[in-house]
């Protein structure tokens, strides 16, 4: 079978977590050598259209900013939602990113003082925050969207057909069994 071509390879996360962002264990990604964190917003951290913020999301932020560079990085061009994200969680951000453009994302870079080889682009979107993450070199974490409680949200249509384009690429789907342990890089 031959190479998938470097646009599909592109949509390939380094993983797929089978869960939302706060099943992401820091210790893993530090002992991968990740010191940063880019982190989208929407349906990442907070579910979509709601000025909600789960408090295992508050508690997961809360741990990983004690160990990482954090930094949020959103398409959302609504500035009172995302400032009001960043304010309480206390973390910088950049909205109107156009992700899956660079441009914003080495700003961030430049902004945390690491190469992309230590920072993880985590989100909820392939063809925004994983396509970004790779297209830098960064590693891309694939996370399920979230829903108000904290929890996966199983409404959520385009993440469950981005899986299936995955599949259908050729790609892999695979999870990391729910708290990136035990992943391995795909």
């Amino acid at each position: 079978m031959p190479p998938p071509r470097l646009a599909a390879r592109w949509l390939q996360p380094s993983c797929i977590v089978a869960g939302p962002v706060t099943a992401i264990d820091p210790q893993v990604l530090w002992n991968q050598g990740i010191r940063g964190l880019v982190l989208d917003v929407d349906r990442t951290l907070a579910p979509r259209r709601q000025l909600v913020l789960p408090e295992t999301v508050r508690r997961w932020v809360a741990r990983v900013r004690r160990q990482f560079k954090v930094h949020l990085l959103s398409n959302n061009l609504s500035r009172r939602r995302i400032a009001w994200v960043a304010k309480e969680l206390d973390l910088p951000y950049c909205l109107a990113a156009g992700k899956p453009s660079r441009s914003s994302l080495r700003q961030v870079l430049k902004t945390i003082n690491l190469p992309p080889a230590q920072v993880a682009m985590v989100g909820d979107r392939l063809f925004t925050d994983v396509v970004a993450g790779n297209r830098m070199g960064m590693m891309s974490l694939l996370v399920q969207p979230i829903a108000p409680d904290g929890r996966p949200s199983h409404q959520d249509r385009l993440y469950r057909l981005e899986l299936r384009l995955l599949k259908a690429l050729g790609l892999s789907t695979a999870t990391d069994g729910g708290n990136f342990a035990s992943a391995e890089q795909v």
